[in-house]
């Protein structure tokens, strides 16, 4: 079973920049990746997510701002987070999926709030 591991989170000012990695502990060439957040008081949403072939999607609300990248050498997905906005505060968590399947995996999540 893979294992995730989220970092990069903190403290950011509203329109600064913080790029999220998660490392995971065994290869992920085959596996789809994503990115989600829970804020206080919200239920988890998704970010944005990566295919096998690279393919990404993104929540209407970071398209423009939010890249989803992946380097399977590294076993390593991205999320850089450019013109941060308050609304963005929140734990935000990777995500492993086997294609076609159901099953996912998760990270512990890492902390990001930004302030105004």
């Amino acid at each position: 079973q893979v294992q995730l591991v989220e970092s990069g989170g903190g403290l950011v000012q509203a329109g600064g920049s913080l790029r999220l990695s998660c490392a995971a502990s065994r290869s992920i060439f085959s596996l789809s990746m994503g990115w989600y957040r829970q804020a206080p008081g919200k239920q988890r949403e998704l970010v944005a997510t990566i295919t096998t072939g690279g393919s990404t999607n993104y929540a209407d609300s970071v398209k423009g701002r939010f890249t989803i990248s992946r380097v399977n050498a590294k076993n390593t997905v991205y999320l850089q987070m450019n013109s941060l906005k308050p609304e963005d505060t929140a734990v935000y968590y990777c995500n492993a999926k086997v294609p076609w399947g159901s099953a996912e995996i998760w990270g512990q999540g890492t902390l990001v709030t930004v302030s105004s």
